[in-house]
């Protein structure tokens, strides 16, 4: 099972200390990502290593339900007043209405969010100090934990 693993250091060397010995310790290379305030990223780190996940796609899987609910929850009134003259096929469209409008709504919001590792962490990050961010098996990332303390790395709790 993958997990994430976030270590915290308080700059850009010490940082490529956590990764090396992550790496020595089994960590692979795509798996470690870096997250830092946005000066820094922008003049030291390179792009590959730079987190760029947000909020978009599960936002986007929470309005479509929610649409789509809300549109089948009309449709169904809509059908139940009989002087408004839906039928059931327009209770069916106003579920499929509901629910792109939903995910497309929500999914523009959640682009706008930052990824969860950035909100928990703010304080850390706009302080100067530099996210390690490790993904992989739970046995690896434990493993490889003792060495990546000694290089310098704080875990943090996630």
């Amino acid at each position: 099972m993958t997990e994430r693993h976030v270590f915290c250091t308080p700059d850009i060397n010490t940082a490529s200390q956590v990764m090396a010995a992550a790496r020595s310790a089994g960590v692979e290379d795509d798996n470690i990502l870096l997250v830092a305030r946005s000066d820094i990223e922008l003049e030291q780190i390179p792009d590959q290593r730079k987190q760029a996940d947000t909020d978009m796609l599960p936002a986007a899987a929470r309005g479509v339900g929610y649409g789509a609910g809300a549109g089948l929850l009309a449709g169904l009134i809509a059908v139940a007043i009989p002087p408004v003259g839906i039928t059931m096929a327009g209770a069916a469209a106003a579920t499929l209405a509901g629910g792109a409008v939903g995910g497309w709504i929500s999914a523009l919001m959640g682009s706008s969010l930052p990824d969860p590792v950035r909100q928990q962490f703010e304080e850390r990050i706009e302080a100067g100090q530099i996210l390690v961010i490790l993904d992989g098996d739970e046995d690896v990332l434990e493993a490889a934990e003792p060495a990546i303390v000694s290089a310098g790395g704080n875990r943090l709790p996630f």
